[in-house]
């Protein structure tokens, strides 16, 4: 399995529509983090699709160490 790689070591605070489908970055590559823009082709890694709950402010993980996958979890402090 491959390893993603940290794009930072803090979450990214973005806001998000409620309802409306988003992809977060798992590999760490991408250049429009905390989002997907494809750059996983090839890594054996894969971005994870989810729908906001409600609008507003989310800290999505920006460390790709998290449990909650796609919202950072504190995994951060020990990366």
């Amino acid at each position: 399995m491959a390893t993603p790689i940290p794009a930072q070591k803090s979450p990214y605070g973005v806001t998000l529509e409620a309802g409306k489908e988003y992809w977060w970055c798992a590999c760490g590559r991408s250049k429009s983090q905390p989002f997907c823009d494809g750059s996983h082709k090839g890594t054996g890694l894969a971005p994870v699709g989810f729908k906001a709950e409600k609008n507003g402010e989310h800290w999505l993980c920006g460390c790709k160490s998290t449990g909650t996958k796609p919202f950072c979890d504190g995994s951060h402090k020990r990366v």
